[in-house]
């Protein structure tokens, strides 16, 4: 016989809405997220441009960055209002829509990071 609502705890509350199954608080009070570390890196911001699996599409991504996930939101914003366009932020990676390389580069630059271009 499986336990299915012990093991994965409660998922939906008819008072707060979603719930997290980390912290079994509400989704909008979660503390699980802020509690996860920033990944790994050497430090250097690659800046590269991209258009696999996008329909021909031209993205720039910028990877390497060690912030965590609102740090990296807030810098995501304000690389796409430098370029003009719009973006996302993605496990990670910060996509701006268009062949903004330069344009990212001199921002990562001014905000004092440490960025170079990648793949050719």
């Amino acid at each position: 016989m499986k336990k299915a609502f012990s093991a994965t705890g409660l998922v939906y509350s008819t008072d707060a809405g979603r719930m997290c199954p980390g912290c079994r608080q509400p989704a909008a009070a979660c503390v699980c997220k802020s509690l996860k570390p920033a990944p790994k890196t050497d430090g250097i911001a690659r800046v590269s441009r991209s258009s696999k699996g996008r329909g021909g599409k031209t993205v720039t991504l910028v990877t390497g960055l060690a912030l965590d996930e609102a740090a990296l939101a807030q810098l995501g914003k304000q690389l796409k209002a430098a370029c003009g366009s719009g973006g996302t932020v993605k496990d990670g990676v910060i996509e701006v829509q268009g062949d903004h390389c330069e344009q990212v580069l001199q921002a990562l630059a001014k905000q004092g990071f440490a960025a170079k271009r990648a793949g050719g």
